[in-house]
């Protein structure tokens, strides 16, 4: 989807219904972050986030995913601070990199390589560096054939090396933290790739049967996963 048609009613729906579904998404708790304050979680908005990039393309669908995180931010009363504005960026750029691995485009794994050398530059960073080679995954996913689970892999690992490096950088921590995480690390983002596989292929046959009766053009279906009728076509 192009900017411009995000001014349509169309286009304004589109946004808006992936926006709610985002939201909502981010309500719901699914592990609690390990270091973190006692409050602080990961959400199935780990599971749809990323998505965004895939039906609307990359800048309409880290303008959905911003939407969603920004109003989502006030909605539960979150304190407004460089660190908190910092966090919605993970996300918008593994929206980004979900539309750019669509289309080969390697400039999708810059971030996680930029991600992975700022990690190294930090004195403790430097001690764990080990840790950083999870980010040569969205490269790497990039260069083996297409592939769903592939794409979420680079694309939740993406939100992960930005989500790192500016706890890293932001608060205090050892390179044995780091190091502990590393098995911990390859499971929630398995997962994680799982779960945005798995949203991806539902909220595609979603929109292609909404794309059959609107008939708009401004959400990309991947027909692999349509699951829509010829008669409904």
């Amino acid at each position: 989807m192009k900017i411009g048609n995000v001014l349509s009613a169309k286009g304004l729906a589109f946004v808006m219904l992936f926006s709610l579904l985002v939201l909502a998404a981010d309500s719901i708790n699914f592990s609690s972050i390990l270091g973190a304050a006692a409050n602080q979680s990961f959400t199935l908005f780990q599971f749809i986030g990323p998505v965004a990039g895939g039906f609307l393309g990359a800048g309409v669908g880290a303008l959905s995913v911003l939407l969603a995180e920004v109003v989502s931010f006030f909605w539960l009363g979150k304190e407004l601070n460089p660190i908190n504005i910092l966090r919605f960026t993970p996300m918008l750029f593994a929206a980004i990199y979900f539309a750019k691995y669509a289309r080969g485009k390697f400039a999708g794994a810059a971030v996680s390589l930029v991600c992975m050398a700022a990690f190294i530059a930090h004195p403790i960073g430097a001690q764990a560096w080990i840790y950083s080679l999870y980010w040569l995954i969205p490269a790497i996913a990039l260069a083996l054939p297409s592939h769903l689970f592939l794409r979420s892999l680079g694309s939740t690992f993406t939100a992960h090396s930005i989500g790192s490096v500016i706890w890293l950088y932001a608060f205090p921590s050892t390179a044995a933290f780091w190091l502990a995480l590393i098995p911990v690390v390859a499971f929630e983002r398995f997962l994680f790739a799982s779960g945005i596989s798995i949203s991806y292929v539902a909220l595609n046959a979603l929109f292609a049967r909404v794309e059959a009766i609107a008939k708009s053009g401004f959400v990309f279906v991947d027909q692999r996963y349509a699951l829509v009728s010829a008669k409904m076509r």
